[in-house]
């Protein structure tokens, strides 16, 4: 592979190369006549022995269909290998609920890192490619005049050019080649110049991408592997959930048959605290336990590091400044802004990826989970103290009624497309996330409590 750097930076005609230099004719500029190189010629300009040249290929297609085979292969064989070490892992949990809750845990935080990380090199590679299109655009706009320089470098050679090269990077060396040897003549330097810096800047740009795309691909090959890990987990612990909460299924279809009779998010909340017995029981608990104890005022971080707990470690109230959004995504709407239709927000939206891990931004005893009125998928926790903590727009969510979570915990996952009715109209497209705070049953801002940056955020 030739070296890019240096570009604008030439030797005199008075400088020399190894001896291999030599053998590299001027000629091989012709190449950008090649250049008319990868895509800057039409496809109608190709050579009419294309359909002999596919012929004589057909071994290498069968060669690439038989890798292919093999890939797919291999692939399964890795799928057989990672659901036998999901079995082993969940046998070896056991019945030890704390070790459960803090591989969940864990693995949606390891979830979300690949998320954010997925998306850091997407927005990397939007302006490189952008830039990669400008550079071929350019180059191709000049077609003639890269022509005409090559066609006058190759007037220049003595020998006739070898089989044209399609590759910026040959290209480039050629003309590098040309004017280390001296071989272009004064009028024609400054125009194979430029030639060169821009073809450089081209094979550079791809070489990034290429980069780019490559961490790109593993860390997608990595969040698959950990969603199917996650995915694992999650249905453990709701199969241990249902072991104990044997009227589960009939609970779950009472509440959004209770759901059904009210038209307010707190009317709901009133309904499922009061009629169903799980959401009952929840409440019940969340106001017995009251608040956590703060020594010295400060909320005690440390109580976060026990996955076996069954009560928030850290009271709602004094825990502002620490919670992490429950999903990746960008802020698109604000508590108290305009919703569009008339009204004030009376929470947030974050537009997230498809598919995004939805995780508890806080510990909490779910109260209601499942479809509502025009916020599609609906979670609601008893955060204690007053608070809930309400959830929509998911598309599917992996927790039950009565359910302690504990804060970081998986509890849902985004669709394609917004859920949110009142969101619809502007980002139907994207999905979208909605979160709101609760005190008492009026809805509070909930800008105090989250993190202003990530080493700020609390961690199950």
């Amino acid at each position: 592979m030739h070296s890019t750097q240096h570009i604008h930076s030439y030797p005199d005609t008075g400088h020399r190369g190894a001896p291999l230099m030599s053998a590299v004719s001027l000629p091989l500029i012709l190449l950008s006549a090649s250049f008319a190189v990868t895509s800057l010629l039409p496809a109608a300009a190709q050579p009419a022995a294309t359909a002999q040249q596919a012929t004589a290929v057909s071994p290498d297609v069968i060669k690439q269909r038989e890798q292919e085979l093999e890939a797919a292969r291999e692939e399964q064989r890795k799928a057989a290998e990672l659901q036998q070490k999901l079995k082993a892992d969940i046998a070896a949990i056991g019945q030890d609920r704390s070790k459960l809750n803090q591989q969940l845990i864990d693995i949606a935080t390891q979830v979300r890192s690949i998320e954010t990380r997925i998306g850091e090199t997407e927005g990397r590679l939007r302006p490189l490619d952008a830039r990669e299109q400008q550079a071929r655009a350019s180059l191709d706009s000049r077609r003639a005049e890269i022509i005409e320089v090559l066609a006058a470098l190759q007037r220049a050679g003595r020998r006739t050019p070898p089989a044209l090269l399609v590759r910026p990077e040959d290209a480039l060396q050629s003309l590098r080649t040309a004017m280390l040897l001296g071989a272009v003549v004064p009028e024609l330097r400054g125009r194979a110049e430029k030639l060169a810096a821009d073809l450089g800047e081209l094979v550079t740009l791809r070489k990034n991408i290429a980069t780019e795309r490559d961490i790109l691909a593993r860390d997608r090959d990595k969040l698959k592997d950990d969603s199917i890990r996650l995915a694992a987990l999650v249905e453990e612990r709701q199969r241990k959930q249902s072991a104990i909460e044997k009227d589960m299924e009939a609970e779950g279809a009472r509440a959004i048959s209770l759901s059904r009779q009210v038209d307010s998010l707190q009317g709901l909340i009133g309904k499922m605290e009061q009629d169903l017995k799980s959401a009952a029981k929840a409440a019940a608990t969340a106001s017995l336990q009251g608040a956590p104890a703060a020594p010295g005022g400060k909320p005690n971080l440390g109580a976060l590091k026990d996955p076996a707990r069954l009560s928030p470690a850290i009271a709602f109230a004094s825990a502002k400044g620490l919670f992490a959004f429950p999903v990746n995504g960008r802020k698109i709407r604000n508590f108290g802004g305009s919703d569009g239709a008339g009204g004030v927000e009376k929470g947030i939206s974050l537009a997230t990826r498809a598919g995004a891990q939805v995780t508890t931004p806080c510990d909490g005893w779910v109260v209601y989970a499942g479809p509502f009125r025009s916020y599609g998928q609906l979670l609601i926790l008893n955060a204690g103290g007053g608070y809930h903590v309400l959830i929509a727009g998911m598309e599917r969510i992996s927790v039950n009624i009565g359910q302690f979570v504990l804060t970081g915990e998986p509890v849902a996952t985004m669709g394609t497309t917004s859920q949110v009715a009142s969101i619809l109209a502007t980002t139907a497209s994207q999905p979208v996330l909605y979160v709101e705070f609760r005190k008492d049953g009026t809805p509070i801002d909930s800008g105090p409590w989250w993190a202003a940056s990530e080493g700020e955020k609390v961690r199950g």
